[in-house]
């Protein structure tokens, strides 16, 4: 049994499936997901990537619509009985689903179904909320890592749960995209720059706005700048098309974002997993993230590490110029913008820590790794 609730994870589910048959012809699958998981062969409940939210606030409102979505996950595991439950990111609602399991099995020692539990992508205990690694210790069998820092960090906080690094993913999807790097060090004059506002239709709402305010602010600077939109589905490119006109020369397209990558000379990006995807293609970005006053109040609270982007966060320094809430303004954005691409040697330092960063990440193979070590509990 599988369960993503993002597109990011839903894709990487497939890929694991995949990696899983490949080594253990036969296995059988179910669970939720997306259209990704669904082609890969897994038999779906629904489509829980739909339901995608973020932020304290959006999860509340939407407490009861989880509820359902949640027991009419338990409800068939427990029928069914899968010898794994495998929870692939989306850390909030896989970790209490694979709690229930646990508790489950724990008060019907009788029925002998002990079904190993892992998590794929560790959540982010490590910014923010820390106990959290006590409950994955207590409920799950694997916790596969793809940052590197995360096995160290978990054995110090929880020596019992066993940790694997099995590396980042992205570097065996991209591995031959990595060869159409067809962009050339662009002039100041006549950049490309990419759009990347976010996956969820919250983050599209309040990131889309601000980014094209600062695009217009730089097309006034530089003229011949040209820009495109990547966005994940063409749901969202519906929405965005509804929210705000983007200006004539900007260029939507759903998916294919190493192609787009590969031809940008920076990216105006939302923090998250995007922000890794541009460091492996070397692509400079400024990077920002705005939610309501709410969730950003809890997070200033909780959250305990300095930056929201994960190359930042990789590198213990801000490699990517980052803009959070009140200081993602058009005019800083554009500002930060504009000053990467007017500034040759800046960008050059910050391919090369993408660089080091990407190194570290691990070799190609990563769901290869992760379904052997899923098949080694057994």
């Amino acid at each position: 049994m599988l369960i993503a609730g993002e597109a990011s994870g839903d894709l990487l589910a497939a890929e694991l499936v995949s990696a899983l048959q490949a080594q253990s012809p036969g296995a059988k699958f179910f669970g939720a997901g997306g259209t990704a998981m669904a082609a890969a062969g897994v038999e779906l409940a629904f489509d829980l990537t739909q339901h995608s939210v973020v932020g304290f606030t959006d999860v509340v409102k939407n407490y009861f619509k989880f509820r359902q979505l949640f027991n009419q996950l338990l409800t068939p595991a427990i029928e069914r009985k899968p010898d794994a439950i495998i929870g692939v990111d989306f850390g909030g609602f896989n970790l209490r689903f694979g709690h229930a399991i646990r508790q489950y099995t724990r008060e019907n020692p009788f029925s002998k179904w002990n079904p190993k539990i892992i998590q794929f992508v560790s959540p982010q205990v490590w910014a923010s909320r820390p106990g959290r690694a006590k409950l994955l210790e207590a409920d799950y069998d694997l916790l596969l890592s793809i940052f590197p820092f995360e096995k160290d960090w978990y054995a110090r906080r929880a020596p019992k749960l066993r940790v694997e690094f099995v590396g980042h993913p992205m570097v065996g999807r991209f591995q031959k995209a990595e060869g159409r790097r067809q962009k050339a060090e662009g002039s100041a004059a006549s950049p490309t720059i990419l759009l990347l506002p976010g996956s969820r239709t919250s983050e599209l709402k309040r990131h889309l706005p601000v980014m094209l305010d600062a695009l217009e602010f730089i097309q006034g600077r530089l003229p011949e700048a040209s820009a495109r939109m990547v966005l994940p589905n063409p749901a969202l490119q519906k929405l965005a098309a509804r929210l705000s006109a983007p200006p004539p020369n900007v260029e939507i397209r759903v998916g294919n974002l190493p192609e787009f990558l590969a031809q940008t000379d920076i990216a105006i990006a939302s923090t998250g997993t995007v922000t890794m995807e541009c460091a492996f293609f070397g692509v400079p970005a400024v990077t920002l993230y705005q939610t309501s006053w709410v969730n950003f109040e809890i997070a200033r609270r909780i959250v305990t590490v300095k930056w929201a982007t994960m190359p930042n966060i990789l590198a213990n320094e801000e490699v990517y110029p980052e803009f959070i809430q009140n200081t993602a303004t058009p005019g800083n954005i554009a500002g930060a913008a504009l000053e990467l691409l007017q500034n040759e040697s800046r960008r050059r330092k910050i391919k090369l820590q993408l660089a080091n960063i990407v190194s570290a990440l691990g070799s190609p193979g990563a769901t290869g790794r992760a379904a052997t070590a899923i098949l080694n509990l057994f």
